[in-house]
């Protein structure tokens, strides 16, 4: 069997590790010289913890599974189970924490609720002020700037991948071929459209409903830190946007404690994470209406700043880079990715929002199981 992926994202490069593993030949287009959109720019987390239950927990888990037995195939990938703590200070934030811990499903995710004393145990760089933390044993990181390039060096390694960069897929042309700009006609028994939050072109006149949106975030990274940040870090107004926090005690944070007025202007959370070279990352803002801004804004910066240090109880190193994503999500949010087929033997998988990451091992598993590979 021959498999055309059409994206060199994670989740365009997951599809090809499948369908490889499985024992087909790939061929993988990416339209820039390397994939530039929402794999490269994110936290590079395995963020199980604020999952919600069902679907979207039992595909982060399978995917959490599966990241970790591609990282001991592939080292170069940086896997590393350090799970996550997210601190919290006030009586509000603790009972939405507390709730947590309590959930039917909260073994699963790995969740237990520490005290401060602890919580330094585990992650020794918070010499900040709080008073517990909600670790989650499940969540890990890799690195995502590298991370497809050391997939696609493995896949390489196979004699059965291909890989043609610089190539924008423009038509299909029949039964599970496409043509690119370079006017060549890639044939296979199924084409994926893995092309993230490049919705337009032949996205657009293939799925002209597409039930997808487009988010834009600020993110930014530090110079090493000089000490190891041995888990990630989330705050409590992460509690505000992941599902998995929903509760009595949550409505009773939201309604008694509001956001910084910046965060909550900026739909603000701290998650931050620690790359192999020392440095942070750091972010992030949600922005929903189009059109998007074309310059980044400091405010959110010095906010997540202000956080971070708090936490650490110390300055943070010099900020090297800043930036801002655009990452695809299903309008509606409950659902974890858009899978479709488009045409005679094509299929586009879009629209998984900030979970891309995270679930990409399993949403290539279900893709290729539901296709038969």
């Amino acid at each position: 069997m021959r498999v055309i992926v059409v994206g060199g994202g994670v989740v365009g490069t997951m599809h090809a590790w499948q369908a490889v593993q499985r024992g087909h030949e790939v061929v993988q287009i990416e339209r820039e010289a390397e994939a530039r959109g929402a794999s490269l720019r994110n936290f590079g987390q395995i963020w199980v913890s604020g999952r919600a239950g069902g679907e979207e927990l039992e595909t982060a888990l399978r995917a959490r599974e599966l990241w970790e037995r591609i990282g001991a195939e592939v080292p170069g990938l940086g896997f590393r189970a350090i799970g996550s703590l997210t601190p919290v200070r006030t009586a509000r934030e603790y009972a939405v924490a507390e709730a947590a811990a309590a959930r039917p499903d909260a073994a699963a995710r790995g969740y237990e609720l520490v005290t401060a004393a602890e919580a330094r145990k585990i992650n020794p760089a918070l010499r900040g002020t709080f008073e517990a933390a909600l670790w989650c044993e499940r969540d890990a990181a890799v690195e995502p700037r590298t991370a497809q390039l050391h997939l696609r060096e493995a896949l390489r390694a196979t004699g059965r991948y291909t890989f043609l960069p610089g190539r924008e897929v423009r038509e299909v042309v029949g039964n599970g071929a496409v043509r690119d700009d370079h006017g060549d006609v890639h044939q296979g028994d199924a084409v994926i459209l893995a092309t993230g939050a490049w919705l337009s072109g032949l996205v657009r006149e293939l799925a002209p409903d597409l039930p997808v949106r487009r988010v834009r975030l600020q993110m930014m990274q530090t110079a090493p830190l000089g000490e190891p940040l041995t888990t990630s870090i989330a705050d409590a107004d992460s509690f505000r946007y992941y599902p998995a926090y929903r509760s009595h005690a949550l409505d009773a944070l939201n309604a008694g404690q509001p956001q910084a007025p910046v965060a909550a202007a900026h739909r603000m959370q701290l998650l931050m994470v620690q790359r192999q070279d020392g440095g942070l990352t750091i972010g992030d803002t949600h922005e929903y209406e189009h059109p998007f801004a074309f310059d980044t804004l400091e405010d959110p910066y010095d906010h997540l700043t202000e956080v971070v240090e708090s936490f650490l109880g110390r300055p943070l190193p010099k900020i090297r880079h800043r930036w801002a994503g655009v990452y695809a999500q299903c309008t509606d949010t409950t659902r974890v990715v858009h899978r479709q087929q488009v045409a005679d033997g094509v299929w586009l998988v879009t629209g998984p929002g900030g979970r891309g990451m995270t679930c990409s091992p399993a949403m290539a598993e279900t893709t290729a199981n539901e296709l038969g590979w």
